[in-house]
């Protein structure tokens, strides 16, 4: 047992009338015990569900993004035009609406606007369809990949994926404690924060509660992160949504944080959001879409493409931001962008192949 653990624990595990929220410090210790397994599994559960009640405090999710950035995987600054955007999604995935961010990632990628993604497997609370599930389908498979073999891919293509499970062992170490509480922890609303890029970035953190965009705005405050957006979007995800107003907060280095709330109808774009069907019916629609052919999904991508553009600075207005991403569908540049990530990643493997390695050492 940890003793130190057990005192922090104490802090937020007293009771509504006596519990004291952590310092930053004492969040990212806290942080840092739980991912390396100081804290036993009952300290761990407790201290979990303890903070899921009384709710993380802005500096306390400060503290946990601080243990994040020096324990957790990060890929290496890159050289490009604009800032890479990060989007952050729930990792327990999607039940009710089809996943449009692997694709807005294209669009952007296409423009040269970099981007990065992460998450995991199918797991608690929803068990939805996961994000790495949907780029398997597509053709593009992530999780055999090393970092320096995502970093390789992401200079050649300007799309890449951060996989838990393999990139970052000790969160995966955590994602038990959500099937056995049967709750999202604290640790769930850092994946909504947390950029795994160390150069520069627009991170995207998306939200369902009015409350946690709050302390997402504070926490990224007192860490200095000057460039971000934060989303009410499909699911809790990044995803804008056309059923309904885009409710989105975005600041930046020269600008304070402003509101934007989008109306669909305004752009022709208002109608249902795409919903989620089976995988392989999916695809045949993804592939429909980066056609140019219209559907439900074409314009989904269309109106988070042409606002991803916009904010990357690829664009200078919304309105020019949805008519080049519909450009992006139309040219095929976007698809394109999708071929030359399945050769990058076919490139990597290949180059890693046992095969190779043993010709190399015989030569």
């Amino acid at each position: 047992m940890s003793d130190a653990f057990r005192e922090l624990l104490k802090k937020v595990g007293s009771g509504s009338h006596t519990s004291k929220s952590l310092t930053r410090t004492e969040a990212a210790s806290a942080t840092r015990m739980m991912l390396e397994q100081i804290a036993t599994p009952a300290q761990i559960g407790a201290f979990m569900i303890a903070h899921r009640i009384r709710r993380p405090t802005p500096e306390e999710l400060a503290g946990m993004l601080d243990c994040y950035e020096q324990l957790g995987p990060q890929l290496q600054p890159i050289d490009s035009t604009y800032p890479v955007t990060v989007f952050n999604s729930p990792y327990d995935g999607r039940s009710r609406t089809a996943p449009i961010s692997p694709f807005t990632a294209l669009v952007l990628a296409a423009s040269n606007a970099p981007a990065v993604l992460h998450g995991g497997d199918r797991m608690p609370t929803k068990y939805g369809l996961p994000l790495v599930e949907l780029w398997q389908a597509l053709g593009v498979d992530w999780t055999p990949l090393s970092l320096s073999q995502v970093q390789t891919v992401f200079q050649q293509t300007g799309i890449g994926f951060v996989y838990m499970p393999r990139h970052f062992p000790a969160a995966q170490g955590l994602v038990t404690y959500r099937e056995q509480l049967g709750k999202r922890p604290p640790i769930a609303t850092i994946e909504l924060m947390w950029s795994p890029y160390g150069g520069q970035a627009h991170v995207v953190s998306s939200y369902v509660h009015p409350p946690t965009e709050a302390r997402t705005q504070t926490a990224f405050s007192m860490r200095g992160t000057t460039r971000f957006s934060t989303i009410k979007g499909l699911e809790g995800s990044c995803d804008l949504p056309r059923s309904r107003t885009a409710i989105i907060g975005t600041q930046s280095p020269t600008t304070d944080f402003e509101r934007l709330l989008l109306q669909p109808r305004e752009y022709g774009l208002a109608d249902i959001d795409p919903p989620l069907v089976p995988l392989p019916e999916l695809i045949i629609q993804a592939q429909a879409a980066l056609k140019g052919e219209m559907n439900a999904l074409t314009e989904s991508i269309v109106w988070n493409g042409g606002f991803y553009l916009w904010q990357s600075g690829v664009t200078h207005s919304f309105k020019t931001g949805l008519d080049r991403a519909k450009e992006s569908l139309n040219n095929g540049s976007a698809l394109a962008q999708l071929s030359n990530l399945i050769d990058a990643i076919h490139t990597v493997k290949k180059m890693a192949s046992p095969e190779r390695a043993y010709s190399h050492s015989g030569s």
